[in-house]
């Protein structure tokens, strides 16, 4: 079989092409760089206002005695009266700082705390804080796992500024840091209250999970 001179000429461009590598036209839009904008204020700064957009409610405390004021006075102030915190290190640390606050007289160690289901609120801890986005990272590997910051219709994480992180990929290069290759089997990101707006469009909060959620930030 014959081949013009000019079929031939577009062969062998061909075979010349799929023998070399030819460089991407847009390498940077490749995944190999993040599309959004580099960091810009302080950390506590970008999550307290990602955070506060997705009605989330912040507190910043400078150190466990304000933490322990700030959440007394939230206690009393909505009346809690049943809260659960199954992390017995999050509630030893919440009882050393208590000392002679009735409010937070249910945080014994040992106690289990208030059943679930009828429980008014819940105290949980976090593995890591996204700034960018205002989202709390929760995981199995934590004492009663997910189970206790999703059923409760308030939930009350605290948190250390150490374990903010600017973006969801430090969130997760800090986690397979931490665990190696025993990661916990359910990595949660939680963004505020559970809301939907799947039904005609309208935005009801509360349906799949917790209608409140409060963020304290302990600085130290």
């Amino acid at each position: 079989m014959n081949i013009s001179p000019s079929k031939e000429n577009i062969l062998k461009k061909i075979r010349k092409a799929l023998s070399e590598s030819t460089p991407l036209p847009f390498a940077s839009s490749e995944g190999n760089q993040s599309v959004f904008k580099p960091q810009q204020d302080d950390l506590e700064v970008l999550f307290a206002e990602a955070f506060s957009l997705l009605q989330g409610k912040f507190v910043f405390c400078m150190n466990h005695q304000e933490l322990v004021v700030q959440l007394d006075n939230l206690i009393q102030q909505r009346n809690l009266k049943k809260i659960v915190c199954e992390e017995s290190r999050l509630r030893a640390t919440l009882v050393e700082a208590a000392a002679g606050v009735p409010a937070l007289k249910e945080f014994s160690p040992g106690e289990p705390g208030t059943d679930l289901k009828t429980c008014d609120a819940s105290i949980t801890g976090c593995e890591y804080l996204i700034a960018r986005t205002g989202t709390i990272v929760l995981s199995s590997a934590q004492e009663k796992g997910r189970t206790t910051s999703v059923y409760a219709p308030i939930h009350i994480c605290i948190a250390s500024v150490d374990q903010l992180v600017y973006d969801v990929r430090d969130g997760l290069k800090m986690i397979r840091e931490k665990y190696g290759n025993a990661l916990p089997s359910l990595i949660s990101f939680a963004s505020g209250p559970s809301r939907t707006a799947d039904i005609e469009k309208t935005l009801v909060v509360g349906v799949h999970g917790p209608r409140e959620v409060y963020l304290f930030l302990v600085d130290k």
